[in-house]
């Protein structure tokens, strides 16, 4: 089921420019999408459209069936009065006890079960977060930062494991990393901002996958076309 953007206008009260003004993409298929652009250009903000927690001057997501969408993002904090563990149990759906399991292994969380969440590295928490997420029932999920501070054999290995286990929805990673939306990613959509025409530049990525060696001239190639779209 395709998912579009259409049309999209926001402009926060008081503020003399749009952050979008009349913004549309599509998006084809299922699988890592990144949003893509630099700081300040609207990437969390259409995130905040996308989930309806921001209603927007005009324009509209279709999203056909797709219903259910879920927003992680790497600032959010558990509560100190349980246990990660604890935590992790309680927002489990019941019957999915060994995706949980099988969660904490590949994001290497184990050790992390018994402490409480601020006396975990900022990675151990993004890590923590995501995985809660990544627990429930979505057709949509915005990771938005989600692997800040997570060393990168790491976040590869997560991000592979992603991929191969939830085939089904629409993931939109945000990251600044333009090494690992190019190489991860099927599609990157560039926000280059309201002033700019076109508003939006839509780029295949490489979807690259787990057991496949990378290819350096395409990743080349794609890193340049996403700094080129940009600028």
């Amino acid at each position: 089921m395709p998912f579009a953007v259409k049309n999209i206008c926001v402009r926060f009260p008081a503020a003399t420019r749009f952050v979008f003004n009349d913004l549309s993409f599509h998006l084809y298929a299922p699988g890592f999408h990144a949003l893509f652009g630099p700081s300040g250009v609207g990437k969390t903000t259409l995130a905040r459209v996308i989930t309806g927690d921001l209603k927007p001057l005009s324009g509209s997501i279709d999203a056909g069936t797709l219903s259910t969408f879920l927003y992680s993002y790497n600032l959010e904090r558990l509560p100190d009065w349980s246990t990660v563990g604890n935590h992790l149990e309680k927002v489990t759906p019941p019957g999915r006890e060994t995706l949980r399991k099988d969660l904490i292994h590949i994001f290497k969380l184990k050790d992390c079960a018994q402490k409480r969440f601020s006396l975990l590295s900022l990675g151990q928490q993004n890590r923590v977060n995501l995985l809660r997420y990544l627990l429930q029932d979505f057709d949509i999920l915005i990771m938005d930062e989600s692997l800040g501070n997570v060393d990168e054999p790491t976040r590869e290995s997560i991000l592979f494991k992603i991929k191969e286990m939830f085939p089904d929805p629409y993931f939109l990673y945000i990251s600044h990393n333009v090494v690992e939306v190019a190489r991860f990613c099927q599609s990157i959509v560039i926000l280059r901002g309201s002033d700019r025409t076109p508003q939006s530049r839509l780029i295949s990525g490489m979807d690259a996958r787990s057991g496949v060696s990378p290819d350096s001239r395409k990743l080349e190639q794609t890193m340049l076309e996403i700094v080129n779209a940009s600028s």
